[in-house]
């Protein structure tokens, strides 16, 4: 019996990561991002500029996860990381135009593939998102990508950002199934690692052709495309 096989005798539910998974987040803020950083006369490269924003909006969220106190709203450390960003390239920036740039994410469209596949999928298993975003911004989303996911949830209900342990467990017991019933799809290594062991069931989604890292808790399967977890699931 293939990995594949195995997984579909005993997946009950299908959840996603949406910022970077379902929806196209690098591409999506680069797009927006190059004519406002063009307006303020900036050389650099856009698509480095949303790599800096993201990675610096990341390692804010772990260290929020790590302090486990009061759960910091994504969109809070999102307007950090945009400041902390433009503050380091010289860039002059308003407070609205931070919100601004942050508020775009809300909108992000989907990958090409996604809305095909994950249509396929349901006609075989609840689809959900956990997610790291805040539940307003999660419920705007729904406009944009047109997902008609079974449930979206925020780590918000958890007091936590992913990895944390507390995000997968919380939103399996949601959802009244057990962990190892949950196949969790992500396009992010930290997110497969972080579902994996907590004890869920793992797909990573390698669009960028990447080797996975050195960890012990490595995805079930890995493919290219959400077509081609679909093709192998459905």
């Amino acid at each position: 019996m293939t990995v594949f096989q195995e997984l579909k005798t005993t997946i009950a539910v299908c959840m996603f990561d949406q910022y970077g998974t379902v929806v196209d987040m690098q591409g999506g803020l680069t797009r927006i991002a190059a004519p406002y950083l063009a307006s303020k006369g900036w050389k650099g490269n856009p698509n480095s500029f949303v790599t800096w924003w993201r990675r610096t909006h990341f390692e804010n969220s772990m260290i929020d996860a790590l302090l486990h106190k009061r759960h910091t709203p994504y969109r809070e450390i999102g307007c950090r990381a945009v400041a902390h960003v433009l503050e380091r390239s010289g860039i002059p920036y308003t407070e609205d135009e931070v919100r601004g740039l942050v508020a775009e994410i809300e909108k992000l469209e989907c990958f090409p593939e996604v809305p095909a596949a994950l249509a396929r999928l349901q006609t075989k298993y609840p689809l959900v998102v956990l997610s790291n975003g805040d539940p307003d911004m999660l419920e705007t989303a729904k406009r944009y990508h047109r997902i008609p996911f079974d449930r979206v949830i925020s780590v918000a209900e958890a007091n936590s950002f992913k990895p944390h342990v507390a995000t997968y467990t919380k939103a399996a017991e949601l959802l009244g199934v057990r962990l190892d019933e949950v196949l969790f799809v992500a396009n992010h290594a930290f997110d497969v690692i972080g579902a994996k062991a907590a004890g869920m069931r793992t797909a990573f989604i390698n669009r960028r052709g990447r080797p996975f890292e050195r960890t012990p808790h490595r995805p079930d399967v890995t493919v290219r495309t959400m077509q081609d977890l679909a093709d192998a699931m459905v």
